[in-house]
Formats: structure tokens, C-alpha cells, sequence
């Protein structure tokens, strides 16, 4: 098994940053449940996931692309970048020649990636969370907070359109689960990003009912066709189902 340790990072420049630490070996058995802890990690949208591979060995190279798979699950949404430290130079070309530091850059040191984050600008978010019983009550409470929460950003142009949305979202985990909703709003300038999550594992999909009467379209296909792209995103204890949206969306 991977030996994997949670660090968190202390803040720096104003953020606080993530630090995984990996130890063990990386394999079929372990590939998916590090790529998810990565990809939790990212959901907590820190300024950046630093991910020291220092011990973790790999036997097959093409194991390194876990990381490549984490990277693509948020790079839409929370859209937080993921960097490696790794100070063995066999290591780090390995990851080069397999083509990982194409999209996840590698660092020698935790500071130097520190560093590199700081260097960068970071887009002041807003965001907004909160969680519902499993009660079909729930969609309505949903569209309700959705317009408090954009009431208070300035956004009001956007709630019509978010709220749609989020009761989708809700209506749809409360409908094909046995788990309690937890709705996450998100501001980024422009852009608006609803998600929810939930205890499932099991990843949502769009389905199509023509000619079922009342029902033809299901609720994932209604977020489909109201935002401007969404994703389901597996998580350590289910998954989270996400929307964005942006003005040229609005109702």
C-alpha cells in the first residue's frame, strides 16, 4: 500500500498552501486512491497542491500519470494548480519523458514551490457552503441560499440562472442517493460555480427519457443545457457534481 500523509501547509504571502507527502509504492492498487486525495485536496481550494514524491517509488513510469489525471479532473473547476517536489534527478526525468511536467510543473524543494506559487497572482474567490438534510425540501432551501449568497456578492443578475441550477443538482443527488447534500457556491469575477456533494460513489450521468410523459429530461441534462460546462468529480467519500457559469449563461 502507498503511504500517503496529509500536511498542512503553513500560509505564506497571505494563503496558506497544501502539502501531500507521498511514501511507498505506486501501483495499480494505489494509483486511484492517491489520484483522489489529490483531487480532495484541490476541492479545499488552496492556492496550490504541493505533492512531495520524494519516497514514493514507481515501478511502472506510467504510474506517474496519476498525477496528469488529478491535474484534468479540476483543471475546469476549482481550476487549483498541483506541483511535484522531487530532488532525484532520475526521478524528475522520468517525469519529464512520460510527458507529466507538461501539465504538473516539478520543484526540487517544498519552498521552491512555494516560491513559484507566489510568484504567481491569485483571483480573490468568494465562496459559500452549506449542508442539507435529505429531505426533497432541500432543492427549494437550495435556490434560497443560492440568492442570498449572490444578493451579497452583487451578483444578482446570476440568480436565476444559479439557482435553476443548484436545485438540479440537489434534487438530483437527493433523488439517486442515500447521502446528505452539501451545496458550494462559488464567485470568481465573472464566473459563477455551483456544486454539490455527496456520499456516493457512483458518477452521475446525463440521461435522456423521450417520450417518458412528465419527466422527458433529466435534471443533469437541464444543467447541460444552462451552463456553460459541468463535471463530476470523484472524491476520497463520493463525489461532487459541478456547474459553471458565466454571464453570457444568465436567464
Amino acid at each position: 500500500m502507498t503511504e500517503i500523509l496529509h500536511i498542512d501547509g503553513p500560509a505564506h504571502g497571505g494563503y496558506g498552501d497544501c502539502t501531500l507527502t507521498c511514501a511507498g509504492t505506486l501501483d495499480g492498487s494505489t494509483y486511484r486512491s492517491l489520484r483522489d486525495i489529490v483531487i480532495k485536496a484541490a476541492l479545499e481550494e488552496p492556492p496550490i497542491v504541493i505533492v512531495d514524491v520524494n519516497a514514493l517509488r514507481a515501478p511502472a513510469e506510467s504510474a506517474w500519470s496519476v498525477f496528469t489525471s488529478a491535474r484534468w479532473h479540476v483543471s475546469t473547476w476549482p481550476d487549483v494548480p498541483i506541483a511535484l517536489v522531487c530532488s532525484d534527478v532520475a526521478t524528475r526525468d522520468a517525469l519529464r519523458r512520460n510527458g507529466i511536467t507538461r501539465y504538473v510543473p516539478v520543484y526540487r524543494t517544498v519552498p521552491d514551490a512555494r516560491t513559484a506559487c507566489d510568484a504567481g497572482e491569485h483571483r480573490p474567490r468568494k465562496r459559500a457552503r452549506a449542508e442539507l438534510p435529505a429531505i426533497l425540501g432541500s432543492a427549494a432551501r437550495a435556490r434560497r441560499l443560492v440568492e442570498t449568497w449572490l444578493t451579497g456578492w452583487s451578483r444578482g443578475a446570476m440568480i436565476p440562472l444559479a439557482a435553476t441550477i443548484a436545485s438540479e443538482l440537489v434534487e438530483n443527488a437527493l433523488l439517486h442517493t442515500d447521502s446528505t447534500p452539501s451545496l458550494i457556491l462559488e464567485c470568481n469575477g465573472d464566473q459563477i460555480t455551483v456544486a454539490v456533494e455527496d456520499a456516493s460513489l457512483v458518477p452521475a450521468q446525463r440521461r435522456e427519457h423521450p417520450g417518458s410523459g412528465a419527466s422527458p429530461v433529466s435534471g443533469l441534462a437541464v444543467v447541460s443545457a444552462l451552463s456553460s460546462t459541468w463535471g463530476c468529480i470523484p472524491t476520497a467519500s463520493g463525489k461532487t457534481v459541478w456547474a459553471v457559469m458565466g454571464p453570457e449563461n444568465a436567464l
